[in-house]
């Protein structure tokens, strides 16, 4: 599905900290024309206080009720809710209903633990609008499906009500790469090589450990947790940190479902819905958070 594009397009990266914000800032952001194309059919309403962020509404959506909560991925370098309208958008479609996409503040300018805090306000601020966290799914990609993790091991280390489910997607877990596929997949990702995870995880921690469970939610406590919902490419650098998450998502009592999808590159679901394996992708997450929050299925 055009991985010889996004090989071409990304897998060389320049070193250095600034050299590699400026590459990713620019190589992983969308052409406009692809977030306009997925922003029709949705009304889009930024918001700025007291989260910085924006609303999805797809046609037909409640503007009450349940809601997704999308955290996107870049690396903590990069993305925005803007750039990741491809996934976010056709996400709410799929589920009619509404979608609050976070800009969470990135690294080098707001090193961890920056954006675990803004993932927490943010889920805190919807809460305090009225959602009922039954009815409130997390999704995320990446990056941004670490931060969810990270998210939901931070409220319930406070206390706190959890939301329905976790969907994530590609997720970073593991910032000290000690999964076999960091080394065995170097070569087989399209856009990342072993080297890589240690340079965005400089750029993100700054001179703090990368075994720190809200960094990486691989080495946290996963007792307590939702239920998750974990999918990865089988050529994926990325593809221990989804199983290891499942493995001990499980091994603690916390209903894990993961799915390994052939011949995709990393990010395939922004290729809804023109590449058949990013619809299906975006049907089989829709699928698990409907059945997770107690609601009936989409058509």
């Amino acid at each position: 599905m055009g991985c010889w594009w996004v090989r071409f397009r990304t897998k060389k990266k320049p070193k250095g900290e600034q050299a590699l914000v400026e590459f990713s800032r620019r190589v992983f952001k969308p052409p406009k024309w692809h977030v306009r194309y997925y922003s029709r059919g949705a009304e889009i309403q930024p918001a700025s206080q007291p989260v910085k962020g924006e609303w999805i509404f797809p046609e037909g959506a409640s503007r009450n009720g349940a809601a997704l909560y999308y955290l996107h991925g870049g690396g903590y370098i990069s993305g925005s809710a803007k750039t990741n309208r491809p996934i976010t958008v056709p996400l709410a479609r799929r589920l009619k209903r509404r979608a609050f996409s976070l800009d969470y503040r990135l690294a080098p300018e707001h090193r961890f633990p920056a954006a675990v805090e803004d993932a927490v306000a943010g889920y805190r601020w919807l809460i305090s609008t009225g959602v009922d966290p039954r009815q409130l799914s997390v999704a995320g990609d990446s990056a941004g499906g670490g931060l969810a993790l990270a998210l939901v091991m931070a409220l319930r280390d406070a206390g706190e009500e959890l939301p329905s489910c976790v969907a994530c997607l590609s997720p970073w877990t593991d910032m000290t790469g000690s999964g076999e596929s960091i080394i065995a997949n170097s070569d087989r990702d399209s856009m990342f090589c072993s080297e890589d995870i240690g340079a965005y995880a400089d750029v993100y921690l700054g001179s703090q450990s990368p075994q720190a469970p809200l960094a990486s939610p691989l080495f946290g406590n996963f007792a307590g947790l939702p239920p998750l919902y974990l999918e990865v490419g089988e050529s994926e650098v990325l593809l221990d940190d989804a199983r290891q998450v499942h493995r001990k998502a499980l091994a603690a009592g916390v209903p894990s479902e993961l799915r390994i999808v052939k011949g995709v590159p990393h990010g395939w679901q922004f290729g809804a819905p023109f590449v058949p394996e990013a619809k299906k992708s975006i049907a089989e997450i829709a699928r698990f958070i409907t059945r997770s929050g107690g609601l009936q299925p989409p058509s």
